[in-house]
């Protein structure tokens, strides 16, 4: 073989120089989430966390991983990468709250085909906010470079997270009865599903992510869709502490909309639900008249002004209600739990 031109790895197309310089950026973002049985920094080979610095007696640990779908291609159509991070955590961490359990660390994914360590840094400083938001510790992650897999610009995001729960405390409870309250917490906005329909409509009326939103003031498409799923970890995790025999179950409505709620009740048990309970956030509205998505579908694929479900007793409803409230949380009581009959989501307008 005849020697020619030597090569490097760089010329290849990765760049470890750009990786290096991304873990020393967001060194001190992590370090801000640290927490209670948080260990070591970035850059091991494995990351450490002392589960029994945390308290617990009994724990069973949950863990949940997912991505923000093609809500990406929104963020990298209009060079907004500082928020996007949010969404990866709360995907993952508000899918732990619904089954009592405190998120203690998370990890996350970081794919492209050449590294920008400006923009992986954007990406990052979201991710440490949703961090701190969910109480949970950012304690390490993987950066990816591979040429030839992402078109330029093109980048892709997964996380990963553990939680804590005392097994006494796993939820949902197995006393889940007819008469139960259906509490429902407001949404910020489209959350993170439902965008491979939100950019059908886009295309189909060549509508540009910059213009400005006709139902928001001084904001543009972009921005709202942009907006990041709303963490509920912290407001859960006090209602359920609080209140440990009035909090039965929680739903986190993400892809499946309302009809997510089932998969935490037993099989003799459905959800009613008055849909003129709560208001419809405007780019809800603005989704369904501009594309004329079916009421069914609406309710199908997103979460339609409505993040969290709360099953509570009725006895505790109220107080459970005003101390949500006091934690932030705009509530409203959208239905009941009843016998299951043929439907396990019985809807009422």
């Amino acid at each position: 073989m005849k020697k020619g031109k030597s090569v490097s790895y760089k010329q290849a197309g990765v760049d470890i120089d750009a990786g290096d310089a991304l873990v020393e950026r967001i060194k001190p973002l992590a370090k801000a989430t640290r927490r209670k049985g948080s260990m070591d920094g970035l850059g091991g080979f494995g990351a450490l966390f002392d589960l029994k610095k945390t308290g617990y007696k009994d724990p069973l640990l949950v863990s949940s991983t997912d991505g923000v779908g093609t809500k990406l291609k929104i963020a990298q159509a209009v060079n907004k990468h500082d928020s996007i991070g949010i969404d990866l955590v709360a995907m993952c961490v508000n899918d732990l709250v619904v089954q009592g359990a405190e998120p203690l660390f998370f990890l996350d994914y970081f794919a492209t085909g050449k590294l920008a360590v400006g923009t992986a840094a954007q990406v990052v400083k979201g991710i440490a906010d949703g961090c701190k938001q969910a109480g949970c510790a950012l304690v390490g992650g993987e950066t990816a470079e591979m040429p030839g897999m992402y078109q330029a610009g093109e980048y892709d995001l997964a996380g990963f997270s553990v939680g804590a729960v005392e097994r006494k405390d796993l939820l949902p409870t197995k006393n889940l009865a007819a008469g139960d309250v259906v509490l429902g917490l407001e949404s910020s906005g489209v959350h993170s599903n439902g965008f491979s329909l939100v950019r059908h409509v886009m295309a189909l009326h060549n509508l540009d992510y910059r213009s400005p939103a006709p139902f928001a003031k001084g904001k543009s498409l972009g921005d709202v869709l942009l907006t990041p799923t709303r963490i509920y970890v912290k407001s859960c995790l006090k209602a359920i502490r609080t209140h440990p025999k009035g909090v039965k179950a929680l739903a986190h409505i993400t892809g499946g909309g309302l009809d997510n709620i089932p998969r935490v009740l037993p099989k003799t048990l459905a959800v009613e639900l008055t849909m003129k309970a709560w208001p419809k956030l405007p780019v809800f509205s603005w989704l369904q008249s501009t594309g004329n998505i079916p009421t069914n579908d609406m309710r199908r694929t997103f979460n339609c002004g409505i993040g969290m479900i709360m099953v509570v007793s009725k006895s505790s409803a109220a107080a459970i209600t005003k101390l949500l409230e006091k934690e932030g949380e705009t509530v409203h009581a959208i239905g009941m739990i009843v016998r299951r009959g043929k439907e396990a989501v019985v809807v009422r307008e």
